[in-house]
């Protein structure tokens, strides 16, 4: 497995695995012994970045990544994220970055993952209600404890990152990014490159879309968040069907499944972008592992870019839209 470094100095593996599908978000949450062996097995294919977050169960999914990562702790980075109101505060928003509450979802976070460090701390989404600059003093703080090794955001837009990373500098920010949500690359990825920020892109798959095995007659089990997404709705993943269909065909000339182009794509973006591909199969696993061995070409890039129609459906209904960062 490749590294790359985000920011200034943390290594992590070309491609990571996020987490969060194991236990929250798509559905009941999968098998534990399953998860298990998912995380241990993606560690054994050379992956070093684990991504997790409070929200996920709620806390559960930390205690998941915890147990499972605890015997090579020494060898991996462990991500996680605060910043929802886990604890009935009542905010209106639903959202809690006052840095009480970071210090005190810290101590959670801690003993949940199994130890004393937390590798890449973000603020899960930006939070209208604290200073983003409270917040970045807050985790500088930790930083200074030993508590945390680095700083990153997710979903923040441009003006919201350059006033956090005066306070504490960003390792990373963690957003949407892939073939068919190409938005960061309007003012996103210039602003984290002139700062030397990493981007750790989350749905690298389109949220299963791209892998080609969701159709219009897919249906997603409860629980699922695609059931509420306007872009997961039926009439909307027809027209999106088009898309898929030009990855697909794109893939058999390379001898390849679609969400290892979707994957390559990513990866040949920048040299500083490390996806988070999530899966509860080790088969899958394998698969998206396998995608950090295809490199795609000048030539190829400029081919996917001219034969990809446009996407249809906004990526989140109206009350998660709201929570992005702009």
């Amino acid at each position: 497995m490749q590294h790359r470094t985000l920011g200034t100095n943390l290594e992590v593996s070309a491609l990571g695995l996020g987490c969060m599908s194991m236990s929250f978000g798509l559905g009941p949450a999968a098998d534990k012994q399953q998860s298990t062996a998912v995380i241990r097995r993606a560690v054994e294919l050379g992956v070093t970045l684990f991504d997790t977050a409070q929200v996920y169960g709620p806390y559960t999914n930390e205690d998941l990544v915890g147990e499972a990562l605890a015997p090579v702790r020494d060898q991996i980075v462990i991500a996680t994220k605060f910043g929802f109101d886990l604890e009935g505060a009542g905010r209106a928003s639903g959202l809690d970055s006052r840095p009480e509450t970071i210090k005190a979802g810290v101590e959670g976070s801690l003993t949940r993952l199994r130890t004393d460090h937390i590798d890449l701390l973000y603020q899960h989404r930006v939070d209208p209600d604290v200073p983003i600059e409270e917040v970045a003093g807050a985790v500088k703080e930790l930083i200074a404890e030993g508590k945390v090794r680095h700083f990153g955001l997710s979903e923040a837009g441009a003006q919201t990152i350059r006033r956090a990373h005066a306070v504490q500098p960003v390792t990373a920010l963690q957003s949407e990014y892939s073939l068919w949500w190409r938005e960061p690359e309007e003012e996103i990825l210039p602003t984290l490159e002139e700062l030397g920020i990493g981007f750790v892109p989350f749905s690298p798959l389109g949220k299963g879309f791209l892998t080609g095995a969701i159709d219009e007659g897919t249906e997603f089990a409860p629980g699922d968040f695609r059931n509420t997404a306007p872009r997961f709705s039926a009439d909307v993943r027809a027209a999106n069907l088009a898309f898929v269909a030009v990855v697909k065909e794109i893939a058999a000339h390379r001898q390849a499944t679609p969400a290892q182009i979707a994957l390559a794509w990513l990866l040949a973006q920048k040299a500083w972008i490390a996806p988070i591909p999530g899966t509860t199969k080790v088969h899958r696993l394998e698969e998206n592992i396998a995608a950090a061995d295809i490199a795609l070409t000048a030539d190829d890039l400029r081919e996917i870019d001219a034969a990809l129609p446009p996407a249809h459906g906004d990526r989140y209904a109206p009350a998660q839209q709201r929570l992005i960062d702009r």
